[in-house]
């Protein structure tokens, strides 16, 4: 049964980093599943209502019934009515993108943004995905409340972001990445340049009671151009703030209760 279940998130798990439908053939090698036990698994995915098929016996994709799902769940736990905001405010204030991402277990996920950027280069990545901890300044802002050891448990389990895959200054070595995380804690938050990807720039620091683990993260990213370091600099009193504020605020929903040091 465990198998089946394993086999099955991960159908869905690679179909929603997908742009495009996906032929059944490369989904099985893809995942190293049979082709008739992959078959089995994406008709009872479309029986089920997660999964279409483009055109008879086509390519497979999502359906939006996860997301409905996910956003059902966002709004029953009241988080992004808390939240949005002190993310507008701060979106207002940098004219950059303000995130949250909730720490559910082992997992740092974003779940509620704000864009300020009204003109010119807008940075807007995909919502709800997981947080590359080692690559981005969400995940570095989680690991400034934890030990290293902690810190390093849970990028082993992802692995380094390489940087072809991400900005050209992203860490791969258990030095280059505790270094990051030694500045972040003398200065109270995260702080990268080309880490995530080229050209960009990021912030973030953890939503955290005195005395709780952390909870969550509010960052702030940009393009280099627009948020260069000395920017984020002066913005550092403000993310701080709307850190506090958050933190406060954090009772008031259950699904902050998950946080996980």
């Amino acid at each position: 049964m465990n198998g089946v279940l394993e086999r099955t998130l991960g159908i869905l798990e690679y179909l929603a980093a997908q742009a495009e439908a996906t032929p059944l053939a490369l989904l099985a090698d893809e995942l190293e599943i049979p082709r008739s036990a992959c078959h089995r698994l994406l008709t009872d995915l479309v029986r089920c209502g997660y999964v279409r098929q483009v055109r008879e016996h086509g390519d497979y994709v999502l359906t939006t019934k996860l997301v409905g799902l996910g956003l059902s769940f966002l709004a029953t736990s009241g988080i992004v009515d808390i939240a949005q905001t002190t993310l507008d405010r701060l979106a207002e204030l940098s004219g950059e993108l303000v995130r949250l991402a909730i720490v559910d277990g082992d997992r740092l996920t974003w779940v509620a943004k704000a864009q300020g950027a009204r003109k010119g280069l807008r940075y807007d990545p995909d919502m709800g995905m997981d947080t590359i901890l080692s690559c981005s300044a969400t995940g570095h802002a989680w690991m400034l409340t934890m030990s290293d050891e902690r810190a390093l448990e849970l990028v082993s389990r992802q692995g380094f972001g390489k940087p072809k895959d991400f900005g050209p200054n992203a860490p791969t070595t258990v030095k280059a990445l505790l270094g990051f995380l030694e500045a972040g804690r003398k200065r109270g938050y995260a702080m990268i340049n080309e880490v995530f990807a080229p050209g960009m720039t990021a912030m973030a620091a953890p939503i955290q009671r005195k005395g709780y683990p952390t909870i969550g993260v509010i960052s702030i990213a940009g393009p280099l151009m627009r948020l260069s370091e000395k920017r984020m600099q002066e913005l550092g009193p403000a993310l701080l703030a709307a850190a506090t504020e958050l933190a406060a605020a954090s009772n008031s929903s259950p699904m902050f209760g998950r946080g996980s040091a």
